[in-house]
């Protein structure tokens, strides 16, 4: 796996989807909520397997 996250991305990600998870768990939204967790491992990995099917970086030295 190559990178393919700019920081600001990865601190984009990690938020929203830290932010749908905790709003999952405390019953605000339903279970989808929970699929913030892929955000948030995304931003750990620092890559997504959909930007690579298409192609796309956010990080320019990558």
């Amino acid at each position: 796996m190559t990178r393919n996250l700019a920081n600001w991305d990865r601190t984009g990600r990690f938020v929203l989807g830290a932010l749908l998870v905790l709003l999952a768990i405390i019953g605000t939204i339903g279970l989808w909520g929970y699929l913030g967790a892929v955000l948030v491992g995304t931003a750990f990995v620092n890559f997504c397997p959909i930007y690579r099917i298409f192609g796309f970086k956010t990080c320019k030295d990558c």
